[in-house]
């Protein structure tokens, strides 16, 4: 009996690709948007984020409201209990995604453009090592192929963000860049465990609602956000909120509903590819060719991660 095509199975991981590229790509934003401070930037671009997000969810679920009339979740208690998982995923997700990003922010604002800020990247993406490290705590099973695809990417990683002759020295902005990649670790994690049991767009806004609430009192609360320096930064800011924030996170949440965790991750660490990458094409930084094979280790990487299991299909043959 011939296989049917899951369509899913390539779905999920062409939009989690594309959100990398919107992440790689906003590296340049988040460097020199940072001119604002670290808080005012976060709490802008969560806030942008917010309203793209919101606006699109209340167009879309005001197009099905005109298609079906009557309440989609049925009783009034199976609404209330559909809201209710929402808001705590969206609180949750929230949570780990605020303090990832402003952990993240502050990291990149000390580091500036000291020598040692090509490992950021590197630093950030030590969540693909992180993610089934965390899995094995809450009982997923990591196959050993997950394993060695992760193993062969942080090699990649290292050769695209760690310089030779820099060293490797422990930074008060490298602590921070860990614990970062620690809650992107743990978002991942929470957004596998919640994306088959609430909406993507549903959770997206809430997600995003929790963290524009906490980083705008934080904005308030540690600096004093100047309206001229923000204008002069638009730009900057608009691409983080809009586009890394309320479409990239977004697809983050619809490709996970369809990509294993793992795989997951190792596509979104892509975003260090494409950063190395857009930093040549838009800044003409080149590559040299040890960033040129990390990004070919990285790209093998993700096609053994997707490769199917020959041994469960040697079994299934002998059977």
């Amino acid at each position: 009996m011939a296989k049917t095509f899951n369509f899913k199975k390539i779905l999920g991981p062409v939009i989690l690709a594309v959100g990398a590229l919107i992440w790689g790509i906003s590296f340049v934003a988040q460097s020199e948007g940072g001119a604002v401070g670290s808080y005012t930037f976060q709490g802008t671009r969560n806030t942008l984020a917010f309203l793209t997000v919101g606006l699109v969810t209340l167009i879309r679920d005001l197009a099905q409201r005109k298609k079906k009339p009557r309440a989609r979740y049925g009783s009034g208690k199976a609404f209330f209990s559909a809201h209710k998982t929402a808001l705590l995923a969206g609180l949750l997700c929230g949570i780990a995604y605020t303090i990832a990003a402003t952990v993240q922010q502050l990291g990149i604002d000390i580091m500036g453009t000291d020598v040692s800020a090509g490992r950021a990247g590197f630093l950030t993406a030590l969540y693909i090592v992180l993610v089934p490290v965390l899995g094995i705590f809450l009982k997923k099973k990591i196959t050993l192929k997950a394993w060695c695809s992760v193993a062969v990417a942080v090699v990649g990683l290292y050769l695209i963000s760690v310089k030779p002759g820099t060293g490797f020295k422990i930074s008060f902005a490298d602590v921070l860049l860990i614990i970062c990649a620690l809650f992107f670790a743990i978002q991942i994690l929470l957004i596998d465990s919640f994306s088959q049991k609430v909406d993507g767009l549903h959770l997206s806004c809430m997600e995003f609602f929790f963290a524009s609430v906490v980083t705008v009192l934080m904005m308030f609360a540690f600096e004093n956000p100047d309206i001229e320096v923000i204008k002069a930064n638009w730009l900057m800011i608009a691409y983080s909120g809009v586009l890394s924030g309320g479409v990239a996170y977004t697809f983050q949440i619809l490709g996970q509903q369809m990509t294993p965790p793992v795989l997951a991750s190792l596509i979104m660490s892509l975003e260090s590819v494409f950063s190395a990458l857009s930093d040549w094409l838009i800044r003409g930084n080149t590559l040299n060719a040890r960033e040129l094979s990390g990004c070919v280790i990285m790209f093998a990487a993700i096609t053994i991660a997707q490769l199917p299991e020959f041994k469960r299909k040697k079994q299934q043959n002998a059977a």
